[in-house]
């Protein structure tokens, strides 16, 4: 059983992974459409996964992480840390599944601190993407922190906190190019 749940989680984190470059790709984020990268390095629980998409001069890369929220295995997370294409900024990017409710956003605790919320800016045929440009004060929590809960919801009442570690994230985004 065990292991039929990490292959489907494995397909799920190809099938948005590729997803994911592809809506970076929509949004405007330089990079044509990608595949599912390849592993480059684990830190912790977070993947270093790249790419050099076709006609790009380097190799492009992002940090993520995928979870399935505790009481409902059925709903998944992408979480995804890349640098935009001019190399400036940091974008933080959650893949939600379809069926979110979309006027709430995304809410984000670190270690049970509010950190706020962010709104979805576009949903792909495998789930709609929340997206923040990271303040250094998000990027030091994030380093700093033990777990962030991610809060989808699905009804105006019903809000699904989705846990992650963040063992390895500060390794694992200072390794990102």
């Amino acid at each position: 059983m065990a292991q039929a749940i990490e292959a489907m989680k494995a397909r799920v984190v190809k099938r948005l992974f590729r997803s994911m470059f592809i809506g970076v790709w929509l949004m405007g984020g330089g990079c044509a459409a990608f595949g599912q990268g390849v592993v480059k390095a684990k830190h912790g629980d977070w993947e270093l996964r790249c790419e050099t998409p076709p006609g790009a001069a380097r190799e492009q890369c992002a940090l993520l992480q995928s979870v399935a929220a505790e009481d409902k295995p059925n709903i998944n997370l992408v979480v995804i840390v890349l640098k935009t294409a001019d190399g400036k900024s940091r974008l933080l990017r959650v893949i939600a599944p379809l069926g979110v409710l979309l006027p709430s956003g995304l809410g984000l605790k670190i270690d049970d601190v509010d950190v706020g919320r962010a709104g979805f800016v576009r949903c792909l045929p495998t789930g709609c993407v929340a997206e923040v440009v990271m303040e250094e004060k998000l990027i030091e929590q994030m380093k700093k922190g033990q777990s962030a809960t991610f809060i989808i919801f699905q009804t105006p009442e019903e809000g699904v906190g989705i846990p992650l570690t963040l063992a390895g994230f500060k390794e694992g985004f200072d390794a990102l190019p």
